[in-house]
């Protein structure tokens, strides 16, 4: 079977290793991994990749600049970003000039192996399989979140447990998204039900109110597994949002 030729940008050597050796453990992808901006240069002049997942925090050549270089040199790679939190402005610089997705360390592996699926033009040859990886994540991560709404008290035909549910698969595919929540997330939530950002908000706020009102609470702290709240608490959406994914992302989406 064909896979998608992945290139790993990190100078990090130790970090660069272990996130190709992961990746390729997905059977999936090969993994061909470089420690600095201008090695990433070079290989993307001299052979063809799927995708780029790119450190964007190097000393002396960063990823900006192998953004900027590749565009100039008319190159095209699919790009994931990659750094510790930044603000909102480097994000935006790093999208104008061409990377296709942006994601904050730590990495989910199993967050980053998706969106590298969704990224790639998957061949013929390897559709079945990345469907198939595809399917089995989002599954798993789609039965945690049910069962964690449904203990808590959310209804499932509320427009606010969809919303929820695409809001906490956002923050576990990139935590830092949390930190922009009205800039980011509520938008990029929107975007897919094809609504707006401001009924996302509501729809969630009342998602939550729902919960709270039917005094579930020890059902929540049970679930989180310390006490978090009391009966005359309610979490911000944000709070709420955060706390979910974190327990994923602790436990684990397999």
């Amino acid at each position: 079977m064909k896979k998608a030729k992945v290139l790993v940008v990190d100078d990090n050597v130790a970090y660069c290793e272990e996130l190709k050796q992961k990746l390729q453990e997905t059977d999936l992808f090969a993994v061909v991994g470089v420690y600095d901006g201008l090695s990433a240069i070079r290989e993307c002049e001299q052979n063809a990749y799927d995708a780029m997942v790119l450190d964007m925090m190097m000393p002396a050549f960063d990823g900006l600049d192998v953004l900027s270089t590749l565009a100039d040199k008319k190159i095209t790679v699919k790009t994931i970003a990659v750094s510790l939190p930044v603000g909102d402005e480097y994000i935006s610089r790093a999208l104008a000039l061409g990377a296709r997705y942006y994601m904050t360390k730590p990495l989910s592996v199993k967050a980053l192996a998706q969106r590298l699926v969704d990224t790639v033009q998957v061949a013929a040859d390897q559709t079945e399989a990345a469907v198939a990886y595809r399917a089995r994540t989002n599954r798993n991560l789609d039965e945690k979140l049910s069962n964690i709404f449904i203990t808590v008290g959310i209804p499932a035909h509320i427009k606010g447990y969809h919303y929820l549910r695409e809001a906490v698969k956002l923050t576990v595919e990139n935590p830092d998204v949390i930190n922009s929540i009205t800039k980011r997330l509520y938008p990029a939530v929107a975007a897919r039900f094809s609504t707006s950002p401001s009924k996302v908000e509501r729809a969630i706020r009342h998602a939550i109110e729902v919960a709270w009102n039917k005094g579930k609470i020890e059902n929540v702290n049970h679930i989180f597994g310390i006490k978090v709240y009391n009966a005359n608490e309610k979490p911000t959406n944000g709070e709420f949002i955060a706390l979910v994914a974190d327990k994923l992302l602790i436990e684990g989406i397999a």
